[in-house]
């Protein structure tokens, strides 16, 4: 599979079908293919076991569920120009999109609530996805009123104003460049938070200094992307706490990109808490951009930014 494609995860769901609009539309903007998947078990047997009986399994069956549920998406994907294509595959659904990322330039996913399948991966596997995929990966949060589907066209992207920053602000303006979109950048300080890993500055710092200071190496950082991609950026270092920015922001953009802090070993198991955050209350779809993803031509990332 080209590595261009996009993959969308599905279950069945009205949230997951909600996930594959934002996917085709995504994928038919820039020529993409688009794949569906779901992932589904085969359990090794039946209540009937426990009795010492034994009950065949219908595997075709339990496929037969799935192919439906893939042919349900592909309808709801059709796009003129679109190639849409769809995939059944049985495992646990976080690995079996965390195997497929590396063949995919993006994975999208949808949440909702009530347990199922995207409950799992924003419940106890859901730094999984995120942390291990090779590529970035959206969420599309559950769309509890207005239109189940809206086009990108306000980008935000968080960033500590360090070099590290790139891997998301690299994506957040390929994703404004695909949209049409504006694209704001924000480096958030948090000065006064006490737990603030700048709480130990004295009173008599100047705040404001320290603030535009933050600009300048923002500035600097953006400077480099927008000169290279011809994308016009704005820019904002705003005092406060990282994850409550970016949550405010998503009640009035239509994307929020963020990075993660994964290190590798255990650590490189979580998502930063600014990620988690986000994920757990933005209104709009985020985008986990992780430690290997990599841009269509470039090397691998570096480290995750937050």
């Amino acid at each position: 599979m080209s590595g261009k494609a996009i993959l969308v995860g599905v279950d069945g769901s009205k949230e997951s079908l909600q996930a594959v609009e934002w996917a085709a539309d995504r994928a038919s903007r820039t020529g993409s293919e688009l794949t569906i998947v779901c992932a589904y078990a085969l359990p090794s047997f039946t209540a009937a076991s426990l009795d010492g009986g034994y009950a065949a399994l219908d595997d075709e069956t339990i496929k037969a569920s799935a192919q439906a549920v893939v042919d349900e998406a592909a309808q709801a994907a059709k796009r003129d120009g679109l190639t849409v294509n769809t995939v059944l595959e049985p495992g646990d659904p976080a690995g079996v999109l965390i195997d497929l990322s590396e063949d995919y330039q993006m994975v999208v996913v949808g949440t909702r609530g009530g347990g199922g399948f995207a409950d799992r991966l924003l419940g106890t596997v859901s730094s999984a996805l995120p942390a291990h995929a090779s590529c970035p990966v959206v969420v599309v949060p559950r769309h509890h009123s207005g239109p189940a589907f809206t086009p990108a066209k306000r980008i935000v992207v968080g960033v500590d104003g360090s070099s590290a920053a790139s891997p998301s602000l690299r994506y957040a303006v390929k994703e404004a460049k695909a949209w049409g979109a504006e694209l704001t950048v924000v480096s958030a300080v948090p000065l006064a938070t006490s737990s603030s890993t700048m709480g130990w500055f004295p009173a008599s710092v100047d705040r404001d200094a320290v603030i535009e200071d933050t600009r300048q190496r923002l500035t600097e950082l953006v400077q480099n992307v927008q000169d290279r991609d011809g994308v016009t950026i704005r820019r904002h270092a705003l005092d406060g706490n990282a994850a409550a920015l970016l949550t405010e922001f998503s009640t009035a953009v239509d994307l929020v990109v963020v990075g993660s802090r994964g290190k590798g070993g255990f650590a490189g198991l979580l998502l930063g808490s600014t990620s988690q955050a986000v994920l757990g209350h933005s209104q709009c779809p985020v985008m986990v951009v992780p430690t290997r993803s990599r841009d269509e031509g470039d090397a691998v990332a570096p480290k995750w930014d937050r």
